[in-house]
């Protein structure tokens, strides 16, 4: 697959995530898409003339080079939304970006990840929980995404480094920068336990317009995410509602009544749009991930040949990639629906698979 397509799609003016879906899925293909005939993409559902008369590559393909020389000087790495490669939680959202850049030392798709997101003034109260949620999470296989912002962001970063963790800057603007500029060092130490990623090309600044964005990809790259201090406005509540609305696990701190800076999260709680976390433990066992099974261990292979063929693919699917959403699971088996929910069912009761927050399930380990 083209790269400069690719990357040329995604800087057509007006045309968007969903629209390029839209396009890539009737005509196949990036390079499709450019050598279509206009009047033709104006059948497709949803595009029109109006968008159809914007796909046009030669404006943008000195512009596109660019961007392919800079991705070659700096060894950035790209996913594309129908390769193998790309955060298959990504894939799940229908307005989740079509192309990726990342620079950086970690596996986008390991199976436990958490967004931690916050108030840019922390308090060393929110500061000391987040330092406690890095010590515990230590040693369990877990990928921490955060903005890299000031505050809590910051604090995520640098507790998980600090504890070994692997741990994902999104940015607002191209990786050919770092925002805010005081934080350069710490995404530096991130390139090698973890790293920096944008949907955005090179020579993009930090618009405000940008961080709603952002906050889209730190909510859909995870399974849970987790608020701590934040007011009743911000990104972080643009953050919970958007990890609300794409079925992932969503959990607070709670705070004192009246302190500006917890109302957000006492308000994520009150309204049921929260779960509350007390400590680092709560969020384990909520999630299911402080059980004594060798989390982020190489599972030995097993066999069971009691197990019917659809139960047994399932459970094949599993060792592979230890924890799937089921929409995943659906998409590899190619079976129906209601045949992978009793396969799933059976292995339950067979104690071989665990059914984990926002409908993914896992493989367990004898």
């Amino acid at each position: 697959m083209s790269l400069v397509h690719q990357i040329a799609l995604t800087m057509l003016p007006g045309i968007g995530d969903i629209n390029a879906k839209k396009l890539i899925a009737a005509c196949g293909s990036p390079e499709a898409v450019f050598t279509e005939k206009t009047r033709l993409l104006m059948r497709i559902p949803g595009i029109g003339e109006s968008t159809a008369r914007l796909v046009n590559i030669d404006s943008i393909m000195d512009r596109v080079y660019e961007e392919i020389e800079f991705i070659q000087k700096y060894k950035i790495q790209t996913f594309f939304y129908t390769e193998n490669a790309y955060p298959y939680r990504l894939k799940q959202c229908a307005d989740g970006p079509i192309l990726i850049y990342f620079k950086g030392q970690t596996d986008l798709n390991v199976p436990l990840i958490i967004s931690i997101v916050g108030s840019r003034k922390a308090t060393e109260y929110g500061k000391d929980f987040v330092k406690s949620i890095a010590e515990k999470l230590a040693g369990k296989g877990v990928l921490v995404v955060s903005g890299l912002a000031f505050g809590i962001d910051s604090i995520a970063h640098s507790a998980s480094l600090d504890n070994g963790i692997a741990t994902v800057g999104v940015m607002g603007h191209g990786l050919d920068r770092v925002y805010p500029s005081q934080n350069r060092s710490l995404a530096k130490r991130m390139l090698d336990q973890g790293g920096i990623l944008s949907e955005f090309p090179s020579q993009t600044t930090p618009d405000r317009e940008n961080f709603p964005k952002r906050n889209r990809i730190i909510a859909g790259l995870a399974d849970a995410c987790l608020v701590i201090e934040t007011g009743l406005k911000g990104g972080s509540l643009i953050t919970a509602d958007i990890a609300n609305s794409y079925n992932r696990d969503v959990y607070a701190l709670p705070g004192r009544i009246g302190d500006p800076l917890s109302e957000g999260c006492n308000w994520l709680i009150k309204t049921n749009r929260a779960g509350l976390i007390e400590s680092a433990e709560d969020l384990l066992e909520s999630m299911g991930w402080n059980l004594n099974e060798g989390i982020g261990q190489r599972y030995q292979p097993l066999l069971f040949p009691e197990l019917k063929p659809e139960e047994k693919q399932i459970f094949d699917l599993l060792k592979e990639h230890i924890t799937l959403p089921i929409d995943e699971i659906c998409m590899l088996s190619q079976m129906a629906p209601s045949r992978i929910a009793a396969a799933l069912l059976n292995l339950e009761f067979e104690g071989l698979v665990k059914c984990m927050p926002g409908k993914s399930y896992r493989m367990v380990q004898r």
